[in-house]
């Protein structure tokens, strides 16, 4: 949708004419659409890299120092840092103005769930399988003990979402389902998988978790299926590439698979779908210039012609994208055109 600024929007008001005070309420009314709306601006982005920060700090950048502190100790810092900020974010999400730093702050509350379960179970000696070790393994390192970390933070995030009806608070829920698509098997095989397994369980859980966020698409006016979308296409997308196709059938399939992603970006008018289609598409190139020109000055221009290849494809879609549209129309799904109805409304 297009950006109007305040001295375009008066002199419409006054072309149709409107009396003027109908301008300020306008204004008004925008403004705080506006304000409940992320979008890339000064504030929005320090926003949500204040909130990532505290995430971080708590989380994927936790330090072995934390290995000195008792089970107890542990959780009740996480427990603290998650009431206070939970606490903060929902007061916040209730005023219009400070909607987006309030869901963000119930994000981070959410964020600390894996850290305080993590507290209880190493004060009572307790695991699903073996000490896990250090809690700065979570992230890097698969082991069945991590379930029940990774099962309370999604539980947690639908109690937040009860509240706060933010979207970006699922974010965290679809982070430890991915999480726990590889933990989970690993619990209930008893063993370790190997590289090639864990590829395999990724693309699978990637195939669930956007049928998930299909059937949660369009049913509220807030985009709650965005980060299950994203998490999905990242867990089917980056098990299909490191899974490797050493056969040129593999290959071919690999690249009509991320085919198939560009054109269900069309149908389901999701533009994550079209990113890691491109991005499929254009590995499969790639290897396949390196494989047929490999150590020559061909490959530079192979490279080079891909590039035209691709810019071109642009502009050709760019100018036929109304056309494509009204031809896929008969096969958009309700649900993408109820959600395009909303975003729109």
């Amino acid at each position: 949708m297009k950006n109007f600024s305040d001295q375009q929007l008066q002199s419409a008001v006054e072309r149709v004419g409107l009396e003027p005070e109908i301008f300020q309420r306008l204004r008004a009314e925008l403004l705080g659409i506006t304000e409940t709306q992320a979008g890339f601006e000064a504030a929005h982005i320090a926003y949500y890299l204040g909130a990532l920060l505290i995430i971080g700090a708590m989380g994927w950048f936790i330090t072995n120092a934390w290995d000195s502190l008792s089970g107890l100790t542990i959780f009740l810092i996480a427990a603290a840092y998650a009431a206070a900020f939970g606490w903060i974010g929902v007061l916040l999400y209730r005023s219009p103005a400070t909607r987006i730093p309030g869901g963000l702050l119930a994000t981070v509350a959410v964020c600390m769930t894996p850290l305080a379960v993590y507290g209880i179970e190493r004060q009572i000696g307790w695991w699903p399988v073996t000490d896990p070790g250090s809690y700065t393994r979570f992230h890097p390192y698969i082991d069945g003990s991590w379930v029940l970390m990774e099962a309370t933070t999604v539980l947690v995030a639908a109690v937040f979402l009860r509240y706060v009806r933010f979207p970006f608070v699922t974010a965290p829920a679809a982070y430890a389902l991915w999480y726990m698509s590889m933990d989970a098997t690993a619990l209930l095989s008893g063993n370790h998988w190997t590289f090639h397994q864990q590829c395999q369980i990724s693309i699978i859980f990637g195939v669930v978790m956007l049928a998930v966020a299909y059937f949660a698409d369009g049913e509220t006016e807030n985009d709650f299926s965005f980060w299950f979308y994203l998490f999905g296409l990242l867990a089917f997308t980056g098990g299909l590439s490191l899974l490797g196709g050493g056969t040129q059938l593999g290959k071919a399939i690999y690249c009509l698979l991320h085919l198939a992603l560009i054109v269900t970006s069309i149908l389901l008018q999701r533009r994550a779908f079209l990113v890691f289609g491109a991005l499929g598409v254009f590995i499969y190139l790639a290897d396949e210039a390196t494989g047929f020109f490999r150590n020559s000055f061909a490959f530079t221009i192979a490279l080079t012609l891909l590039g035209i290849v691709f810019i071109a494809a642009g502009i050709l879609f760019k100018r036929n994208e109304d056309k494509l549209t009204q031809w896929l129309s008969p096969w958009i799904p309700a649900r993408a055109r109820h959600r395009h109805a909303l975003q729109t409304a």
